[in-house]
Order: structure tokens, then C-alpha cells, then sequence
């Protein structure tokens, strides 16, 4: 990580292939998103650091990425804490050379890759969070799922507002551990969906389920398997999962529905790919599938 701690600012200093006006586009495809907001080119985030709630705003100064605490002047710990929060975000670790050599050859990539280069999958560092996500949007439109995640948030998660602007927070898993299903009932959760993420979030409680013994499993495979062991994941959730919290750049949420429709359009074909097709394409993309994903995901947002 490389960053500077200026006291009541921080500057982090991306990796070559950082393109921050290509990830806020990523970030801002929804008016229904309540996680983050951005105006005017500055990125706004809540986070919680030591159990304190930290308001960052971020932007792009050309040499550097700008990380300002508007609120109140960061303790050295927090500010530290803070630029490994957005590194992570931003997947900043990730070297993304072999990807574009990749791309600059295959059919369903070489037209839109340089066009969006620099972009970086947006990853949710929050494990809770990122299977929560995935569980809410198994089996109904984006919209919707949108709009089970508001109320989730807004019912369960802590809050801040400053300046007339109010930051959320998502509900931590200790919070969901204790609840009865009933409660995400009334939100419309459907059964099913409320018993998997209670479930989530008690097994998180115990310890049975956590980020670090995940990511001590190097291999795609175990990893893999440790996921869809938890009650509710299925190989989507699991992929989505892998590639957005556990930076897996080989996860491949292969029956992704959007994945789908950005390559049919890449290509100018009439139906979506089959299965045994995709898996064919894939080959050239060993390694790379979760950024090829990501890529063909903003395709879409033309």
C-alpha cells in the first residue's frame, strides 16, 4: 500500500492502471444505492474504525487519490485503517498488465477493455456484507434487490448525518445474529432468504464462518467449497462472493444473467451463450474471470 498521512488527510498513490472516474461510474449505476453517495466527483463513504463512524470523502487529484475526514481529524490508527479500506475497495493490489495483453487479443474483450481501462473490480471488503448482498439478489431483478437492501440497512444499520447528508452504515452480523426471521418477513424478505442470512450471521458470530480463514485458502477450489458448505450459497453467490470480497481474480459467476447479455452483445448474436460455449471462451480467460466479468458488467452501462 502506498499512501501518505498527512495528519487530517490522507494521499494514496494507486498502481498504474487506476482510473477513479471509471469506478465511480461502476459505483454510481443506481440511484437506489445507500451505501456510498457522490457529488460533484467526490466519492463519499461511511465507515466504522474502532468502533467510531468515520466519514470519508474521496476524490481524484490527477497525482493522487484524496482522502479527506470531514467530520473530525483521524488519530494516526485510524487514518491507516482508513487508506486499507480504500486500497482493498478499490483492489489496488491487483497488477493488471497480463489482463490487458489478454484482452488486446480475445473478440468478446478487445473492443471494450481499453475503453474502460484503469477500471478495478469494486469489492466489498465486508464478508458479511458481500454474502448478504449476493443472498438478497439470488432470483429477482436488480431493482428489487436494491430495494431489499435499503431496508435492510436502513432497519438494522447505524447512521450519521452531517451538512443535511445522511451516511449509512451496513448492519454489522453480531445485530442480525439476534433477530427473528419475522423482522426481514416484514420487510419482504421471503422466508427462505430471512433463515439464510440469519444463518449467516450467527454462523459469523460463532466464528464457524470468517474472512481470514477464507483467505487462507489460496486455492479456488477449497475456497469454493468452504463457500457453498454455508446454508443459502450457491456457485453464483459463491463466485460473486470470490470475486468481490475474497479477490479471487479466477472466480467466474459463470450463469450470471448480465454476464450473459454483455457478451451476447459484444458478439452481435441473436441468444445468449450456452454454458459449453462460455466455458469455451473461458479458456483464453484463465486466471481472469473475474475481471473479465467486471468488465463485460460495465459494457452494460452504456
Amino acid at each position: 500500500m502506498n499512501w501518505i498521512d498527512n495528519g487530517s488527510s490522507i494521499e494514496i498513490y494507486p498502481p498504474m492502471d487506476f482510473n477513479f472516474k471509471e469506478c465511480l461510474v461502476f459505483l454510481g449505476r443506481s440511484e437506489q444505492e445507500i451505501l456510498h453517495q457522490i457529488r460533484d466527483g467526490y466519492f463519499y463513504k461511511l465507515l466504522k474504525i474502532d468502533g467510531e463512524l468515520v466519514l470519508l470523502k474521496i476524490w481524484d487529484t490527477k497525482h493522487f487519490i484524496q482522502v479527506e475526514f470531514p467530520i473530525n481529524s483521524p488519530t494516526p490508527g485510524v487514518s491507516e485503517k482508513a487508506a486499507s479500506y480504500v486500497w482493498e475497495y478499490f483492489d489496488m493490489n491487483q497488477e493488471l498488465g497480463s489482463f490487458y495483453e489478454m484482452a488486446d487479443k480475445d473478440k468478446v474483450l478487445q473492443k471494450i477493455v481499453p475503453k474502460y481501462r484503469g477500471l478495478r473490480i469494486i469489492c466489498i471488503p465486508d464478508l458479511f456484507e458481500a454474502l448478504t448482498w449476493a443472498i438478497m439478489g439470488q432470483q429477482i431483478n436488480l431493482t428489487f434487490a436494491y430495494t431489499l437492501k435499503k431496508r435492510f440497512v436502513e432497519h438494522f444499520g447505524e447512521c450519521l448525518t452531517f451538512e443535511g447528508n445522511t451516511y449509512w452504515l451496513f448492519p454489522e452480523f453480531e445485530t442480525i445474529a439476534h433477530i427473528d426471521i419475522d423482522e426481514l418477513r416484514k420487510l419482504q424478505f421471503t422466508t427462505r432468504k430471512a433463515e439464510y442470512i440469519t444463518g449467516v450471521a450467527k454462523a459469523m458470530a460463532s466464528g464457524h464462518i470468517t474472512k481470514e480463514a477464507l483467505l487462507q485458502q489460496q486455492d479456488y477450489h477449497q475456497v469454493k467449497k468452504s463457500l457453498l458448505a454455508i446454508r443459502g450459497v450457491g456457485a453464483w453467490t459463491a463466485d460473486y462472493v470470490m470475486m468481490k470480497c475474497l479477490h479471487q481474480p479466477a472466480a467466474f459467476p459463470v450463469a450470471d444473467v448480465g454476464l450473459h447479455q454483455a457478451i451476447k452483445r459484444q458478439l452481435g448474436i441473436e441468444r445468449k451463450p450456452t454454458l459449453e460455449e462460455l466455458e469455451e471462451m473461458s479458456t483464453n480467460w484463465e486466471g481472469w474471470q473475474a475481471y473479465v466479468t467486471f468488465y463485460l458488467w460495465r459494457s452494460l452501462y452504456e
